[in-house]
C-alpha cells in the first residue's frame, strides 16, 4: 500500500482501529464533526414506555434514535413493525429490539416512504432527531398517512477547519457532511466515503470530488473499506 494515504474519520472509531490503520500503512485521524445526544424528557420518556405496550408501527432512520429509545425501555419488549434506513440502523434494531419485526429496509427516506405507503399503513410513527429531513414524514403525510414524530435526541454540529490533505474521508451523516464543508474545502483528488445513500446525496450537495457508498453496517466497516479502495 501507498505509505503516504491518509484518511480522516468524521466520527468517533475505537482507538484500535487508528493502530490496524497504521500497520497498513495508513495515517488514520478521527476527528468528530457532530456531537449526539439524547433528549432527557421525563414526559418523552413516558410517551416512548407507553408506546412499548401498543402495536404500532415505527421508522428508524438512524442508529442513534434506536439507542435514544433502547436506552428509555430497558427490559420492554415492545411488538413494533419497524421500517427503517440502512443497514446501520437495522443491525441497531436487530441488537436492541429483538422482539420487533422488521419489516422494510431502504437505502434512503424516499425509497422507504414509498414502501411505506405501498404497504397501506394509516399511521406511523417516527422517531427521529431534532435536524432530521423532511423527505419521510411529508411523502406519508402528502399519501394521508398519519405520522406522528418523536424527537429523541439533538445534533449539534462542531466544525473545525482542518489545513491537512486527506486521500479519503470518511462521513456518517447529512449533518456531519454539513458541519465539514462549512468550515472547509477539498482537494480535487481527495475521495469521500459515505455510509449510505443519504449521506452519499448529502455530499454531491458540496462538491463534484469522487464518492463511493456502501450500506455497511458499521463505521468501522466503512473504515474497512476505504483502506481496501486504496489498496490498489
Amino acid at each position: 500500500m501507498n505509505n503516504n494515504i491518509s484518511i480522516l474519520s468524521t466520527a468517533t472509531l475505537d482507538r484500535e482501529f487508528v493502530s490496524i490503520a497504521a500497520k497498513r500503512g495508513v495515517e488514520l485521524d478521527v476527528i468528530p464533526f457532530i456531537k449526539v445526544s439524547a433528549i432527557e424528557s421525563e414526559e418523552l420518556a413516558e410517551k416512548i414506555v407507553d408506546m412499548c405496550y401498543i402495536p404500532a408501527s415505527v421508522v428508524f432512520t438512524s442508529a442513534n434514535a434506536v439507542k435514544a429509545v433502547s436506552d428509555v425501555i430497558m427490559a420492554a419488549e415492545p411488538q413494533w413493525d419497524i421500517y427503517c434506513i440502512g443497514n446501520a440502523t437495522l443491525k441497531a434494531v436487530n441488537k436492541v429490539l429483538p422482539s420487533a419485526t422488521v419489516i422494510a429496509v431502504a437505502d434512503n427516506a424516499a425509497e422507504l416512504a414509498d414502501i411505506i405507503v405501498e404497504d397501506g399503513e394509516d399511521e406511523i410513527v417516527f422517531f427521529c432527531g431534532d435536524q432530521r429531513l423532511d423527505t419521510l414524514p411529508r411523502k406519508l403525510r402528502e399519501n394521508d398517512i398519519t405520522v406522528y414524530e418523536l424527537v429523541v435526541y439533538r445534533t449539534e454540529t462542531t466544525p473545525i477547519a482542518v489545513s491537512k490533505e486527506y486521500s479519503g474521508i470518511l462521513l456518517f451523516s447529512p449533518s456531519a457532511v454539513n458541519s465539514f464543508f462549512s468550515s472547509n474545502k477539498l482537494s480535487v483528488g481527495t475521495v469521500l466515503f459515505a455510509i449510505g445513500a443519504t449521506t452519499a446525496d448529502a455530499i454531491k450537495k458540496q462538491t463534484n470530488n469522487k464518492i463511493v457508498f456502501s450500506e455497511t453496517a458499521t463505521k468501522e466497516s466503512v473504515l474497512e473499506y476505504a483502506m481496501k479502495y486504496f489498496q490498489k
